[in-house]
This record gives structure tokens, sequence and C-alpha cells, in this order.
């Protein structure tokens, strides 16, 4: 007989939100600082009457005035300092200034909140046609939960690194590079929607960081090119396709002077032409007007039909 294991359920893990922690003003501090400074000047009168309180105010006191230099903490504008108490998370300080903690045993460690940039690396990838180009994006970033940054991810700066890269690769292979192939047209491309791109990858991003208390400001594409392999030959089918292009262009304005030419022939009876002559005419309006040189005009002075 099999034997069924009973699997206990998953317990959602604790997320470290930032706490504000109380200070007080780093001068106040200072004040009682000197004040213990005092008392432990007044023990050393009481040696002589009071020894017992007098060894018990130096050995307390001295210990006590010594660990209060661990109290002060200056704040940097766009900082923060996150607490802990012997490995505990004890709260976030964000206020600026001279500050001072009531419990001199607490460990600090300091975040930066200011704005980040971060280029990516040009990265290789096939797009969503499966032809290799070359891509590289800037991400504007800050941290606006210490507590997250710190305790939820391992080293935050590499961790936005990898998942801005990650996020890339990913978007890239959703489009084409460039609206080349006809299923393509119409749609959203790398190169031609910028900030659609922009945007998309931003949302991207900045839900793969969120759960590092980082928020994403701005992403935007830096570099993108074709690969070295299929560039030249990517440039000769733009190149194609816009030569076909200009010639439909050419050409759709060539027929419209040629029908509008013969419509006004004929509503003003200047001459009247067969069917044959009709093409001749249309065969060399066309040749003249989409030409990619000057033509040489050849006088008839015969009649139309030599």
């Amino acid at each position: 007989m099999q034997s069924i294991v009973e699997t206990q359920p998953i317990q959602p893990r604790q997320r470290f939100k930032d706490l504000p922690i109380s200070s007080v003003n780093g001068f106040l501090g200072l004040g009682i600082h000197a004040a213990l400074s005092i008392i432990l000047l007044f023990s050393q009168v009481l040696w002589a009457f009071a020894w017992p309180i007098a060894l018990v105010l130096n050995i307390g006191g001295g210990v006590l005035w010594f660990l209060m230099w661990n109290s002060y903490a200056i704040i940097n504008p766009n900082e923060a300092v996150v607490a802990q108490f012997f490995g505990k998370y004890v709260g976030t300080l964000k206020q600026e200034g001279f500050r001072f903690f009531i419990n001199p045993l607490y460990g600090k460690s300091r975040i930066s909140l200011r704005i980040n940039n971060f280029e990516s690396s040009k990265l290789k990838v096939n797009d969503v046609n499966a032809n290799p180009i070359n891509i590289a994006a800037v991400v504007v970033w800050r941290v606006y939960d210490a507590a997250e940054a710190m305790f939820e991810v391992e080293q935050y700066k590499h961790y936005v690194q990898i998942q801005s890269e990650a996020a890339l690769r990913e978007m890239a292979t959703k489009y084409p590079y460039d609206a080349i192939e006809e299923k393509d047209i119409g749609g959203i491309t790398l190169s031609g929607h910028q900030d659609i791109i922009a945007k998309q990858l931003q949302a991207s991003v900045e839900a793969r960081l969120s759960q590092a208390g980082i928020a994403v400001l701005e992403a935007r594409i830096s570099y993108l090119a074709y690969s070295t392999e299929i560039a030249q030959a990517m440039l000769r089918r733009q190149q194609a396709s816009a030569v076909v292009a200009a010639r439909r262009e050419i050409v759709d304005g060539a027929v419209g002077m040629v029908e509008l030419a013969l419509e006004q022939l004929s509503a003003k009876q200047i001459i009247d032409l067969d069917e044959e002559k009709k093409a001749t005419m249309v065969s060399n309006l066309l040749v003249v007007l989409c030409s990619e040189t000057d033509t040489t005009p050849v006088v008839n002075t015969g009649t139309l039909y030599q």
C-alpha cells in the first residue's frame, strides 16, 4: 500500500515595511550625555563615605556613558536609517538632521532614498520575428521603502540590474524591430513606438521591483539596432521597401495625370483618338512620368498613324 503524505500549506512569510521610530533632537541627547557626565563626577565624591553607591554609579554610569555614543545619528536629506535591536527590525528613521536614539544598543544601517540611474548593457535578443537585435535601456529608480530594500532582497542595487535586464529581454521578444513584414504593418514596433514601449517597459520593471521597495520613475530604450550578422541584409531590405513605396507613389500619381489628360482631351474635343492611339498615348505618358532620367522627345512630322 502506498502511504499518503500530507503536505502542510505554505504559510505566507512576513514582509517588512517601514515603521516610524522615535528619536529626539541630537543636541538634547548631548545634554543628557553631559548630565550623565556630571553624575559620574559627583559619584567620585561618594567614595569617601558611601563607596557601594559610588561603585554602582561608576560601573553602570560609565558603561551607559560609552554606549550612548552609539545613539547619535546624522540623517542627510533623502536618506533613511534602519534600526535593528540584536538582529530584530525596530523601525526606520527618515527625519533629517542630528538625531538621538533612546536605545543606545540599536544597530544602524543607512539607505539612500535619492534618484538613481541604471543603464543596462547591450543585450542580444530575438524580436518577435526571430531577428537578432541589440538593445539596451535606461532605468530611473529610487528606494521608497528602506526596510523592504534592505530585508526583502539581497543587494537591492544588483537586484535592480538583473530584473531590469530581464524585463527588457521579455519586452524585446514581444514586438518586431520594424514593420517590415506584412503582418507587422499597423502594429507596435520597437523602433517606431518609443513612447508606448517606454510605458510598457516601465510597468514591467516596476512590477518586478515593487517587492524590493523600489519605485521606477522612467524606463526607456537607449540603444536599438540589428545584430551585425543581419544588419546589412536588413538595411538592403529596408532600402528595397523604401524604393517600392516610392515607385508606388510615382505610379499612382502618373496614372492620375494620364486619366486627367484623357478626360480633358475628350471633354474639350481637342482630338478624337481611337483605342490604339489612346494606348500609345498612355504608354508614352507613363514612360515620361515614371522614368528616373530625362526623356528625349521625338517630333513626329507625319500623321498620327506614321
